[in-house]
């Protein structure tokens, strides 16, 4: 694999939120709560271990130029929501 290729995450598909095109290599947006929220329905996890999983051996790869973003979707007041909590 090539580290110049947009990549996936797989299993996630329905958390693709858009796509970021601001460079050479196109890099795919997922949602981290709807991944949270596949695990804890496709694999069974409770939310702590399905935040946990994803922490450890998701958020943190970086796997090339390609590497997915992640990050929350939402308007204006849950953009604020989420910046209160930093």
């Amino acid at each position: 694999m090539e580290s110049n290729q947009t990549l996936l995450a797989s299993g996630f598909e329905d958390a693709i939120i858009g796509l970021d095109t601001t460079s050479p290599v196109f890099r795919v947006i997922y949602d981290k709560q709807i991944m949270a929220d596949i695990l804890q329905q496709r694999d069974g996890m409770n939310e702590e271990d399905a935040w946990e999983y994803l922490q450890y051996n998701v958020f943190g790869a970086y796997v090339g130029e390609g590497t997915p973003i992640y990050g929350y979707q939402g308007d204006h007041e849950r953009v604020l929501e989420l910046m209160s909590q930093l």
